[in-house]
């Protein structure tokens, strides 16, 4: 690389190389790093564009009289900076969110002047308090040239959260709550079904904890996208997962009505093993809610309605327009006429007022859907949790979804996140996401992340962030590109991960990073550091050189299981359906027979490794055993936390997903069956085959009491 474009590089938080999972580095190709610049605004086409890109770069900031946002650490100074005229005077104040001002003191930090669009611009330096309190305030600075606003964030040095004051460890179920369904649900596991799951399990096996798959909304319409970390948005959740007896007005429609939504649900609760039918149980669901939607609200329901609306404010609304809108014109919302391709546009204005109706039913789901998860949290609560519902945080939105529409103004255009080659698929993940671009999302103060976050966290024990690395670097692919072919962006992640540890604070909640795969010691010793753990998944404990892990040695900070959502169950593991799946699918790298056998090799030392522990006779020992001795193994770590999965409970075999395809595998369709293929109800599951068994795994001593 030239000098100019080095710099660019560092300017602009681009890496031109990185360090693979096998620990070598490599170097991303010149058309990636190319296509990556023109993302961030860039251009590196000769010496004269670069040079004028690294100038718009530098003065960008010396443009304005305060930083857009300044995140700060509580208990620690931080520093303001202030640009007016050389030579002018400026007061600058801070308003605290309760109400009060603090004026910070004027640093003696000297900074040279500098000659912008022909004015001399000094710097001055403020430095604020460190007994700030935590929260969101506001910056003030009076000069020359009128007033300015910025925001200052105040964040937890470290997050200390309720759930886990005792010291105590958390253990809980990991369920994909759409594959666990009841004999009420329509099809589709829902609200209600994991508020049952969550009150079965704390109250009768004592967990603290049940993390379930993202809830996040699709696009409300047929086809139905099925990946829950595919989203429409981050934000809203699915009403897919909409109980419909369980909304009050449904209970004061008429006789009519009510034989009418029976008939719609009916053919959809007769439980079977075949994959899930999004588009047959949207639209029932959707022509069941126009029925209860006849009811009127009564004044104290209107009221809340209201408040939730007015609470949530133009993020929903956006939302909403957008399901109405590609319920009219289709998802893909730049093939839609350009004076509604942007949220702020004068037309979207006027098409609100003559659709108030379609949005409006958006509005109301959501609302049904926000007090339904109020509902399910409260359930696990109340039998004793510590916990409750811990939800998931897909990494990004689908391209043509609706925060990828409402919020495009700071996110990256022309290119994708994904991964390079990992351990999941060896030719690198494409996942068609736009990422958030560093720059816009700064100058838009994170309010769009913060908002993403408090509405997630709002019914919630915690919060599992997948790929919590994309808080500090993301792969970025520029479109076209193989998902090999990428470069690394760099972010703020002092101010993404103490902005999620502020919000989880507010919230009382844990916050557990997904942190797998090509992650620096430094990323998961910041993460420690402020609070948030991290992930173990007992297959990839290994050190350097693929030396197996002791449990003993595994990090306490974590959650620790044995498998994971984007691996086969775990007796499905043990046969090899994770081998099998991709050698079928071509995304190995090498022939799969040796392939088999290095999986069979790294498989059989964790079976032998139980084994001198006493947990397992023998390595050819029966599946069962085999999965509860791999279990014996994670609870004899120090894990904070450990989880079950729920498919090991009644030893299904069948992958969730398979990472790096989309229609090759049915991903994220499969329901919960048992190890010969029939399908289990979630009234099922106190007669799970491996339920005791796995239980006392992680409750050594304490025979689990329930009823039969």
């Amino acid at each position: 690389m030239t000098a100019g474009l080095e710099d660019l590089a560092r300017a602009y938080g681009v890496a031109v190389d990185y360090w693979d999972q096998a620990g070598v580095l490599r170097r991303s190709t010149d058309d990636a790093i190319e296509g990556v610049f023109r993302a961030l605004g860039a251009d590196p086409s000769d010496d004269a564009t670069i040079a004028a890109s690294l100038e718009e770069r530098e003065l960008r900031d010396w443009r304005r009289t305060l930083p857009p946002v300044v995140v700060a650490v509580g208990g620690r100074y931080a520093h303001i900076w202030v640009h007016v005229p050389h030579g002018s005077p400026v007061r600058v104040w801070i308003e605290l969110e309760d109400g009060g001002v603090v004026e910070p003191a004027q640093s003696d930090r000297w900074v040279d002047p500098r000659l912008v669009d022909d004015r001399l611009i000094g710097e001055a330096t403020f430095v604020v308090p460190s007994d700030i309190p935590l929260g969101w305030h506001v910056i003030k600075a009076q000069g020359d040239d009128g007033l300015s606003e910025s925001t200052l964030v105040v964040t937890p040095e470290r997050l200390y959260p309720p759930p886990l004051a005792s010291g105590d460890r958390l253990w809980g179920l990991m369920a994909q709550i759409y594959s666990v369904r009841s004999r009420r649900s329509w099809g589709v596991g829902d609200l209600t079904d994991l508020a049952d799951l969550a009150a079965w399990s704390g109250h009768e096996l004592g967990a603290d904890f049940v993390l379930v798959n993202p809830l996040h909304s699709a696009a409300p319409l047929v086809p139905m996208t099925p990946s829950p970390y595919l989203p429409a948005t981050r934000r809203f959740p699915n009403p897919l997962y909409l109980r419909i007896e369980e909304i009050p007005e449904y209970a004061y429609l008429d006789g009519s009505d009510r034989k009418a939504v029976r008939r719609l649900g009916k053919p959809l609760r007769k439980l079977s093993a075949d994959l899930i039918d999004r588009d047959a149980i949207w639209t029932s669901k959707a022509a069941a809610l126009e029925i209860v939607r006849r009811v009127p609200l009564t004044p104290g329901r209107q009221s809340r309605y209201d408040a939730y609306v007015e609470g949530e404010g133009i993020g929903l609304i956006d939302f909403a327009t957008w399901c109405a809108l590609a319920e009219e014109l289709g998802t893909e919302w730049r093939d839609w006429p350009e004076e509604l391709r942007h949220p702020a546009s004068p037309e979207i204005v006027a098409w609100r007022a003559a659709h108030a109706d379609r949005i409006e039913r958006h509005l109301w789901m959501q609302w049904l859907l926000d007090e339904q998860m109020e509902q399910t949290q409260e359930a696990a609560v109340e039998v004793g949790m510590r916990a409750g519902v811990i939800h998931d945080l897909a990494v990004g939105v689908a391209g043509e979804g609706a925060d990828a529409w409402a919020l495009q103004d700071v996110l990256a255009a022309g290119v994708t996140v994904g991964c390079p080659p990992d351990m999941y698929n060896q030719l690198g993940q494409d996942w068609a996401q736009p990422p958030w671009r560093p720059d816009a999302l700064a100058d838009a103060a994170y309010v769009p992340y913060r908002d993403m976050l408090r509405t997630l966290l709002r019914h919630s024990g915690g919060i599992r962030v997948d790929h919590i690395l994309g808080l500090f670097r993301q792969w970025w692919i520029p479109e076209g590109s193989p998902a090999s072919e990428g470069a690394y962006v760099a972010f703020d992640h002092e101010a993404l991960v103490g902005i999620l540890a502020l919000e989880a604070h507010r919230a009382g909640a844990l916050v557990i990073g997904e942190d797998l795969g090509t992650v620096e010691p430094r990323v998961e010793q910041f993460l420690y550091e402020r609070g948030i753990l991290g992930t173990s998944i007992l297959w990839f404990e290994r050190g350097p050189g693929g030396v197996l892990k002791e449990p003993e040695h595994w990090r306490g900070d974590a959650l620790a299981s044995v498998t994971v959502h984007d691996l086969p169950p775990t007796a499905g593991y043990l046969a090899g359906e994770h081998v099998r799946i991709r050698a079928e699918l071509g995304l190995l790298s090498r022939p799969v027979d040796e392939e088999r056998a290095a999986d069979d090799a790294a498989t059989r030392e964790w079976l032998d490794l139980a084994v001198d522990r006493g947990w397992l006779d023998d390595a050819e020992a029966d599946t069962d055993a085999r999965v509860i001795a791999l279990h014996r193994i994670v609870a004899a770590s120090p894990a904070r936390l450990v989880g079950i999965s729920l498919p090991d409970l009644v030893g299904d075999v069948r992958a969730q997903n398979q990472p790096g395809t989309d229609q090759e595998y049915p991903n994220w369709r499969v329901p919960l069956a048992d190890g010969s293929g029939a399908a289990v109800a979630l009234e099922d599951l106190p007669d799970a085959p491996l339920l005791d068994d796995l239980i006392a795994t992680v409750r050594p001593g304490q025979p689990t009491q329930r009823r039969r």
